[in-house]
């Protein structure tokens, strides 16, 4: 399967976005820190099923433009630059499938873009609604005796400078950390030595399988070039998100919708006593498809990219006008 990456501009900026496939267009967001190569395993299969496949590289990420004010990352620009993209690949409507932030961008470009999403689908990250409060109010009472990464990265720079000093390291650590593996081994460090994020995560000897030494060669490059700022902004915009989707407070998300998610995933036990899924279930008319995939993290489409397949592929052709030809 022959794979296109083009600079598509859209919303006042551009994105590189990978392109494969003919017929009802589907677009695949990625999460942090990720790239649109977190969906290589989709593309091919979904393109090959009879869709037109779009996999952007995030603002802030690989090879996409990188405004610098924390601002440009809030959900509703961002949510933007989907139906922006939408727009320029010339169809007037799309399926939105987003993992991780890119589930949040999902749920916001159908809440923002109404007309442009045909249904919505998100991996890992629920939707739950606007909520009493911004998230990062909500973590810090929460975790307020406790380390919790999305508030260490509050502060610009600091952050940063943790993750850009040994990239590599970086990535191994957060992503066997939140993966089905790691999370079976508890792959934590209870005491750590040092202040930081990456000090409470373990680097394994051997990395699972499903991300390769080519493939995390691949991410690193992209990291290397691009750093962390614009990825990390995303987290420093949670106020601005609450003021942003006012509009929408207890508004239900009307498109066809699914969720999918690892049973593992840490996600899912962000807010302790909270059953994520259920209370997700309430934000939607038509939430018509929702699976849990076994021992899986929270890398879901590369942990388990043919069960993944298979459910996307199962939900795209139930609904209604979005059959390939």
């Amino acid at each position: 399967m022959e794979l296109d990456l083009q600079n598509i501009g859209t919303n006042g900026i551009h994105l590189r976005v990978a392109l494969a496939g003919q017929g009802p267009l589907v677009i695949l967001i990625h999460g942090f820190p990720e790239s649109w190569y977190s969906w290589r395993h989709q593309i091919p299969v979904l393109a090959k099923a009879g869709y037109r496949v779009a996999a952007p590289d995030l603002r802030g990420y690989g090879g996409s433009d990188k405004p610098h004010a924390i601002e440009a990352y809030a959900i509703q620009p961002m949510s933007s630059d989907i139906d922006g993209l939408i727009a320029s690949l010339g169809a007037e409507r799309a399926v939105v499938i987003g993992h991780d932030w890119g589930a949040a961008i999902a749920y916001g470009t159908a809440l923002f873009h109404p007309e442009r999403v045909r249904a919505v689908a998100g991996l890992s990250v629920p939707h739950l609604g606007r909520g009493p409060m911004p998230g990062v109010e909500l973590f810090r009472k929460i975790y307020k005796d406790r380390f919790f990464y999305q508030l260490y990265f509050q502060e610009p720079g600091v952050a940063e400078a943790e993750l850009e000093a040994d990239v590599r390291t970086s990535l191994r650590k957060i992503y066997y950390s939140s993966s089905g593996e790691g999370q079976k081994v508890g792959a934590r460090i209870e005491s750590p030595a040092g202040p930081g994020f990456l000090d409470r995560l373990i680097d394994p000897d051997s990395f699972p399988p499903w991300l390769t030494g080519a493939d995390l060669d691949y991410v690193v490059g992209q990291f290397r070039d691009s750093g962390f700022r614009g990825p990390l902004n995303r987290y420093r915009n949670s106020e601005r998100d609450f003021e942003q989707l006012a509009a929408f407070d207890g508004k239900l998300i009307a498109q066809p919708a699914a969720f999918l998610a690892g049973s593992l995933d840490s996600v899912l036990r962000m807010i302790p006593g909270v059953d994520m899924v259920e209370l997700m279930r309430k934000q939607f008319t038509d939430l018509r498809y929702v699976k849990l995939f076994e021992d899986a993290g929270h890398w879901l489409q590369q942990e388990r990219p043919a069960e993944v397949n298979a459910a996307l592929l199962e939900f795209l052709r139930d609904l209604p006008s979005c059959s390939p030809a």
